[in-house]
């Protein structure tokens, strides 16, 4: 059986109010450049000795161009989406993962998966980049965003005409990584932080770290996060809160990442929020049944700027009270 997607509005804007961010950017977002192919030996008389590449072995790599913005005219758009969707003005841009970190709030089951797989189309189809990372907290979410591309992939194809190729990075086939540098496809590689978060002293338990950080003999003695990194992509953080930590932070930069997106019902920290559907704009809107609150603060929360009605407190005996 076939899926039919029918195109919400709020999704729309989630999208629209990321690539409007880069409005003034050209259109010219895919570079060549030369993959490193690493070194290959062979054995002669007993001894190794290393083998450049043959002529006809292709080199040449598709990685994401600059973002050729100031950081000023970055902030102006930010500015201006902030203004027209009521959200609190950011002070400054906040560029610690790239040239900057964008916030993107939807509520729990608004669709964020739906809605980043289609940024990614948009961001292609206005600036040519190609090359993302979605990064998860957890093996379940993972599996969940693996599913998303799979039943989406249809209905983007009538969408844009074409396909994206996504895998789940694993450290047993690192070739996969080859193909994500060399493709000029939109490409996705889909990983969770056990895969390279840890503090990479001497011994570290997470042998899937210790993979992605180290020179491979069976990856053409190359370390995979440099060729990952060569390809400048654009990280989306699926679940930014639960991924807070030093280690995980510190991990990041190592993917020399264009910028970042953030997408989150509960975020943490803020960066630069350019998208805020909160929990009663998703219940006045009929996308949830219900809210429930154990407690509030106000934070570039569009619903409760106008209005905040209480019906009734409930009192219990065995429970902390409710608001009704």
């Amino acid at each position: 059986m076939k899926l039919k997607f029918k195109i919400q509005q709020y999704q729309t804007d989630a999208v629209q109010n990321v690539v409007k961010v880069f409005n003034g950017q050209p259109n010219k977002g895919l570079a060549e450049y030369i993959v490193d192919k690493g070194k290959t030996y062979i054995k002669e008389n007993g001894k190794l000795h290393e083998v450049k590449a043959i002529d006809f072995d292709d080199h040449t790599g598709y990685k994401n161009g600059d973002v050729v913005l100031s950081r000023q005219d970055l902030l102006n758009n930010i500015h201006q989406i902030q203004a027209e969707n009521n959200i609190r003005m950011s002070s400054d841009l906040v560029d610690k993962l790239g040239c900057c970190q964008l916030d993107i709030e939807m509520e729990t089951g608004t669709g964020k998966t739906y809605v980043y797989i289609k940024t990614m189309f948009e961001l292609n189809k206005l600036y040519g980049w190609t090359k993302f990372i979605v990064v998860v907290p957890s093996v379940a979410i993972r599996e969940g965003v693996k599913k998303s591309f799979d039943i989406t992939g249809e209905h983007f194809m009538e969408l844009y005409g074409k396909k994206a190729r996504y895998f789940i990075y694993n450290s047993d086939n690192l070739n996969q990584i080859d193909t994500f540098a060399q493709s000029s496809d939109i490409n996705v590689m889909i990983i969770n932080t056990q895969a390279f978060n840890t503090s990479m002293k001497e011994g570290a338990k997470n042998a899937a770290a210790r993979i992605i950080y180290s020179v491979r003999d069976e990856f053409a003695s190359r370390k995979p996060i440099d060729v990952i990194a060569a390809n400048h992509p654009i990280i989306i953080l699926d679940e930014p809160q639960k991924m807070g930590g030093i280690a995980t932070q510190t991990a990041l930069t190592r993917f020399n990442p264009l910028f970042t997106l953030n997408y989150s019902a509960t975020h943490k920290e803020t960066h630069n929020p350019v998208y805020v559907l909160d929990a009663l704009d998703a219940y006045n809107q009929k996308l949830v049944k219900k809210i429930e609150v154990v407690g509030f603060e106000l934070k570039n929360l569009k619903g409760t700027d106008g209005y905040m009605y209480l019906e009734d407190i409930l009192l219990s005996k065995k429970a902390p009270p409710k608001l009704v």
